[in-house]
Formats: structure tokens, sequence, C-alpha cells
């Protein structure tokens, strides 16, 4: 069993115990979370979705606490209310991947291979033109926030610097620098998402964020050259890919020798 796994069985237990889960300071975020995750782990998969009654009950906060998580859980695709069937858990395809939140709690769920690939397919059709688009159009204040954001991973390579939120503020300024509002938006699933992906990829001996790749960007985005700047972030992206599928070709024959 994963930790995230664990915990939500620690809230369920410790409910059921009477002894209800610390949610925080903001009750109503803090039975959202508990919740999402509830949900996303699969906990509500072969029952009905507690009434606000009960859920009010076990975690101790008010109705109104308790029917404003759940409007929020509805919002984000995981529940419905259904007439004569109350409130249901809806299936993987009606959440909004999109949401940080739900994102969030998928990544954190159990380290899914699928997904990690199921997002850098998304990145390498989003990011590349983003870095197109930010050679043509990207202000002085952008382009600055881009090189900034390679020093700063240039400074992580020494210490000085942390190295995921570095490459995370790298590819935050590139989209930012688009002046796309809808790429630029897409700086928060980058952000939730990357934190796995870069986890992921810099725990494999001998990988980390390759600084002449990334200053290629950076260097096609400041002279103007949007057909480059496209290249070299299609190159990152695929790179991550390339990465991810070696590593799980080397794994498969490790896992068949342990069955």
């Amino acid at each position: 069993m994963t930790n995230q796994g664990k915990s939500v069985v620690a809230v369920i237990d410790t409910t059921a115990a009477g002894q209800r889960p610390n949610l925080g300071r903001n009750l109503t975020h803090g039975l959202l979370d508990a919740l999402g995750r509830a949900i996303v782990m699969g906990q509500y998969d072969n029952g009905s979705f507690p009434t606000e009654a009960e859920l009010a009950k076990q975690h101790g906060v008010s109705r109104s606490v308790t029917r404003e998580a759940v409007k929020m859980l509805t919002a984000k695709g995981l529940v419905s209310a259904r007439p004569r069937q109350g409130t249901i858990v809806e299936p993987r395809s009606s959440w909004n991947l999109f949401d940080t939140d739900v994102l969030r709690w998928l990544l954190n769920r159990k380290f899914s291979l699928d997904l990690l690939v199921q997002f850098n397919q998304l990145r390498i059709a989003i990011e590349p033109e983003a870095a197109a688009l930010a050679a043509t159009l990207a202000d002085e204040s952008e382009l600055a926030a881009i090189k900034a954001g390679l020093e700063r991973m240039k400074a992580a390579e020494n210490g000085a610097d942390h190295i995921l939120e570095a490459d995370i503020a790298f590819h935050v300024a590139v989209l930012k620098g688009s002046k796309n509002p809808f790429f630029a938006q897409f700086q928060d699933v980058v952000g939730t998402a990357l934190r796995s992906s870069i986890q992921f990829t810099n725990r494999i001996k001998g990988h980390s964020a390759s600084i002449p790749d990334h200053a290629a960007v950076e260097q096609a985005i400041a002279k103007r050259q949007p057909d480059k700047a496209r290249a070299a972030m299609k190159k990152i992206v695929s790179d991550v890919l390339e990465l991810i599928d070696t590593n799980e070709r080397e794994a498969k024959p490790a896992r068949t020798k342990r069955k």
C-alpha cells in the first residue's frame, strides 16, 4: 500500500473509531482535500457516497462546511447529485484533469507511469509552440524572467537554488512569455505535474535537467528565432518521453524475473 493509501485509510479508521481527522485551519478546504483524496484512491468505488449529514458527523464539521466542500467536488467533476440517488462519484472520464487539486490527488495516489507519459504528451503539444510564440512576442520583462529561470537552474546545479523549483520557474516563464492566455493559465498544471515528472527523471542515475538544452531554448527566444525555440523545447520534452520509455523497457525484464 502506498503512503497516500495509508493516509486515506487512516482518515477512515480514525473516524470509525470516533477520532475525527485533523482538517487544518480551513475546515472547508481540509474536508475537500480529505474527500478528494478518498475518491481518487477509490474509497467510494464500491459503495454510495455519504450524505452531507453523515459527512458532517464523521468529520466533526458543520453542514454548511460539508455542503461547500461537496459543491467544490462537484465543480471538479468528481461527484454529482442525481434524483433519487443522492450524491454519486463520477467516473474518472468526468474528472477535470486540468484542476490542480485533481491532478495532485491523481499524482499522489500511486506513481503512474502512464499518467506521466500522458502529461508529457500534453507538454509536447503545447510547450514547443509556447516557446516559438515567446520568441516572437515576449517583452523585455518576460525575456528577463526566462533568463532568470535559466540562471536559477545553473545555480541549482551548484546547490545554490532548488533544482525542482528552478526548472518549473523556467518553463512557467516560457508559457507566460508566449502571451497566449490559455498557455499562461496552463502554468498551474505544469507546476503541479512537473513536480512528479522531474522527481521521476531526476531519480534515474546520472540524469538531471540539461542546462545546455534549456539554454538553447532561452537563447533562441532571446534572439527571436521561433523555429529554433520550438525545436529546442521539443527536444527537452522528447528526451523526457524517451527516458521514461527506456526506463520502462529496462524495468520489464527485472519484473519478469521476480515473477
